[in-house]
């Protein structure tokens, strides 16, 4: 194929997971890109109920038009206790994938200059005055790039930085019961047995008879299929809920880490969502902060149309403290319980939520820190600092 064939576009976004729509749902609406073309190639065509989003909020968002449901209250549990959390000014959402899916292509369904392609991107390669890309079925060009293809070697490669999963596998199940309360959702319950792990079940009720209900590790190593499954049914049985019938199943597994994915940003290619660094690091959260993520790159593409990519990423005191959590999980994985415990047992919900956000003053992270375990956290914070080869895992 020569250059002549080669089509080129203004903007290319390589996978359209959920910050790639995010960022081109808001460039849509804002109407500060119509005079420039779009590309969004993906292999999935985005047609099948794949995944469930979660997310906390004080205020009404976009995406409100598309929540499933919303909760107020939420259960936290141990092995020793439970607490019921009121979640005010905050509400817990949730968003199927196939609505969100639906509502995002809907829109950009009426914006001619926006194209989206079901091809596999099969290579990138960025030049001097634009990027090429290639699929299995042709070849383009843009002056910049927004990749979401997260490539796991450049993590998992290294030893610098921790790598942990959050991997999980849910069940939508349909109870001929009522056993669910539909007004509260389960957050984490550590009282499943912990084996070494950090482990722990969320269920989110939609009725009195139907709820999704996830089995979630923190941890490095994921599981057999069948432990995991084995997991939920006996946490069914103990919450009586039987007979069932299991409507839907899910399962995932994102990366936990504080690995600077970030310094893959070049001139005119920029790495968004989990190979960007998105994902909260700490928690493995996706949708709060690429919904903050994708709202400030459309500002920054809006004000700042010379500016190199590269500049768009700002590193703050909050990566600082994931790592150091992450650091305490990846070398004591047992540990996990009794951080959330110390946490969501005696803290305050609302101030909990604003610091997984990043929204909380100094004075705030203080406070929220001196809930934690002491000494963990200070042997993470000397190895953090004092070592002579820093984060180093093997030390």
């Amino acid at each position: 194929m020569n250059s002549s064939q080669i089509k080129h576009f203004d903007y290319i976004f390589t996978g359209t997971g959920l910050a790639a729509l995010m960022t081109v749902y808001k460039m849509a609406l804002s109407g500060n890109f119509l005079d420039k073309s779009v590309l969004l190639l993906d292999q999935d065509v985005k047609k099948t109920n794949d995944r469930t989003w979660c997310f906390w909020a004080n205020h009404e968002t976009i995406w409100n038009p598309i929540v499933l449901k919303k909760w107020d209250s939420a259960l936290f549990a141990d092995e020793n206790s439970k607490r019921d959390l009121n979640l005010n000014p905050y509400q817990y959402s949730q968003i199927r994938g196939l609505d969100f899916y639906n509502f995002v292509f809907e829109e950009l369904s009426k914006h001619y200059n926006i194209t989206f392609l079901n091809e596999k991107v099969t290579d990138i390669n960025e030049l001097e005055t634009h990027v090429f890309i290639g699929t299995e079925e042709n070849r383009y060009t843009c002056n910049q790039l927004f990749n979401s293809i997260y490539t796991s070697s450049f993590a998992l490669s290294q030893t610098k930085y921790p790598v942990l999963q959050q991997h999980f596998t849910g069940w939508f199940v349909k109870s001929e019961k009522e056993v669910f309360d539909p007004q509260q959702a389960t957050f984490m319950d550590f009282s499943v047995e912990q084996k070494q792990n950090t482990r722990f079940m969320y269920v989110l009720p939609l009725s009195k008879t139907e709820a999704l209900v996830e089995y979630t590790l923190f941890s490095e190593i994921l599981l057999s299929k069948e432990e995991y499954e084995n997991e939920i049914q006996i946490y069914l049985e103990k919450l009586g809920v039987h007979p069932y019938e299991i409507l839907e199943k899910e399962q995932g597994s994102i990366p936990m880490t504080a690995y600077p994915f970030w310094k893959k940003n070049t001139k005119r290619v920029l790495n968004i969502g989990t190979a960007g660094g998105w994902t909260k690091a700490s928690t493995g959260y996706t949708f709060r902060n690429s919904d903050k993520k994708s709202s400030e790159l459309v500002s920054f593409l809006s004000s700042s149309m010379s500016l190199k990519l590269s500049a768009f990423h700002k590193k703050n005191r909050f990566w600082f403290y994931d790592l150091l959590l992450l650091d305490i999980l990846y070398r004591h994985n047992e540990l996990g319980s009794s951080i959330f415990s110390s946490l969501f047992k005696k803290g305050n919900p609302s101030l909990i939520f604003k610091f997984l956000d990043e929204e909380t003053t100094l004075i705030e992270d203080v406070k929220v820190i001196l809930k934690c375990p002491k000494v963990p956290f200070i042997k993470a914070l000397f190895r953090v600092i004092f070592l002579p080869n820093k984060f180093n895992l093997n030390q």
